[in-house]
């Protein structure tokens, strides 16, 4: 991990450009942003269409190779679109593409390169124009989805399951249980008996989290200064 040499008034100034660019530039995009967004590069997220809803106190990643993107696609005034709850991580890389409706409820964990949609996008025989059957695609509380994994149109994923990294899902998946594979299929069932603790669970209180964050931060940059964070980069350190 490459060192921050900022100083902590420096880092401060920096979170604040990046609520202007939230406020500014990512939250006009969306039918709604809730309270608390922890977003990571901004100008990595994009959003075509809408409308996209997004809960309150969501984790969304962007990279600069990996783009994380919202779309919806619809001639349709009426529909969904994409609806995100509270407390849902959406890492890099990341695509959600609708045509109708995606609901990703509380907690859910979305890893790097998922993609989700609810359509095909062309006909199978007319290949011109989009299929005419609506579906959509349904993420219930809590569902993990791993790395590069692919959610195909109208699946529903119950609440508490796991979906492994690079599987395929075609079909409904019940809740707590592991799915895996190419197309996925369950692997394990969940020991109903051991409590599961989700992201709302662990990150409800949103001032202390606030305050341990700051704490953290302030601990972990004492000592910098300003004059050492532009030596920085002239003179950047070799990690050791």
């Amino acid at each position: 991990m490459i060192k921050d040499y900022r100083p902590y008034y420096i880092k401060k100034v920096w979170y604040r450009l990046l609520h202007l660019y939230i406020r500014h530039k990512l939250s006009p995009q969306l039918k709604s942003l809730g309270k608390h967004p922890f977003i990571v590069k901004p100008w990595h997220i994009e959003v075509f269409g809408g409308p996209v809803s997004i809960g309150d106190n969501i984790t969304l990643l962007g990279c600069s190779d990996k783009k994380t993107r919202l779309t919806v696609w619809s001639d349709k005034k009426d529909i969904n679109g994409i609806t995100i709850g509270d407390h849902v991580l959406i890492s890099p890389g990341v695509r959600i593409s609708a045509a109708n409706s995606i609901s990703i409820a509380d907690s859910c964990m979305l890893a790097s390169h998922v993609y989700i949609t609810d359509s095909d996008w062309h006909g199978i025989y007319d290949r011109s124009m989009p299929p005419k059957e609506v579906s959509c695609g349904i993420l219930e509380e809590n569902v993990w989805i791993g790395d590069s994994a692919i959610i195909c149109k109208g699946v529903t994923i119950g609440t508490n399951s796991i979906v492994g990294a690079w599987s395929v899902v075609t079909c409904d998946i019940p809740a707590n249980v592991i799915a895996a594979g190419n197309p996925a299929k369950i692997i394990k069932q969940l020991d109903p008996d051991k409590p599961i603790v989700t992201r709302k669970d662990r990150f409800s209180d949103t001032s202390k989290m606030i305050h341990l964050l700051e704490s953290t931060e302030k601990e972990f940059l004492q000592g910098n200064t300003f004059f050492g964070w532009i030596k920085s980069f002239f003179f950047p350190e070799k990690n050791v």
